[in-house]
This record gives C-alpha cells, structure tokens and sequence, in this order.
C-alpha cells in the first residue's frame, strides 16, 4: 500500500506543470538578435515519400510446407477450384455465372466449328523491304552524285 501511494506522488509530480521563468530572464529572450521559434529554430521533416505497400502475403515461419510436390497429370489441368461465396457475390451471383458460363461454352463450339484465328494471335514479322536491281543501280548512281556517301557493298 505504501508502494501504490509513493508511486501515486511521483506521478502527480511528474504531471506538474514547470515553474515559469522569472521575469528578468524573460526580457532576455525577446532580445531582437536572438531568433524567434517561429523564425529559424523550427525543425521541419524533408520530403516524405509513401511507398507501395507490398502485395506479396506476410511471411508466416510456422505455416505448413507441405515436402511433397505433385507434377500435373491430365486431372489437374483441367480441374479448376470452384469460386468462393466472395467471388460468387462479386460476379453476380450462380444465376449469372451460369448465363456467362453457358455463353462462353457457346462461343467456343461456334469458334470450333468455324475455324476461325484466335483472339490472341502470335506476331509475325514481315521480311525488311528489298529495292529491285534499278532501284539499287539508281540508288547507287545517286551517291557517286554526292560526295562523302559511303556505299554499303
């Protein structure tokens, strides 16, 4: 009880406020030479930059590893993990999945039976243009004309 009642002291001490200055110290500092606080000895913070906050999950230390690692088979290539209730909210719901879903079906039979290009195609590179042999003479022509021209043969 004594303890609680010394430590109860030392914090209503602590929360005091401090004694103000006497007044003779007080005419010192509003001497014009000194600067004021809100003239030069203000410390302001640099620039401050928000950084991306990371989008990879917290490394969790005692989080099951599982040793055993399986290569695909023809099961699991297909296999897709069914949506969660979050992701079913978000889409629509079953009904409209189940619209969207049946759509994409249907347009893949169509693309299918019509054998048409694919949406997303590969680039093909066109070969670099070739000058006929009277263009090259005429090019070649052209610079013995000029002076300084280097001929790339």
């Amino acid at each position: 009880m004594a303890l609680a009642g010394t430590m109860l002291i030392g914090v209503a001490q602590a929360q005091q406020a401090l004694p103000e200055q006497p007044a003779a110290v007080a005419e010192d500092t509003e001497d014009a030479s000194r600067p004021t606080p809100a003239e030069g000895d203000v410390t302001t913070l640099g620039e401050v930059r928000a950084l991306k906050p990371e989008e990879d999950p917290p490394l969790d230390l005692y989080r099951f590893r599982n040793p055993v690692q399986v290569e695909d088979n023809r099961f699991s290539r297909s296999w897709s993990e069914p949506p969660t209730p979050e992701q079913v909210s978000l889409s629509g719901g079953y009904l409209m999945m189940g619209i969207n879903y049946g759509l994409m079906a249907a347009a893949k039979g169509l693309h299918k039976l019509t054998n048409g290009r694919d949406q997303i195609q590969s680039a093909v590179a066109r070969p670099p243009p070739e000058l006929s042999e009277q263009q090259r003479l005429r090019a070649l022509r052209f610079c013995r004309q000029q002076e300084g021209c280097s001929t790339g043969d």
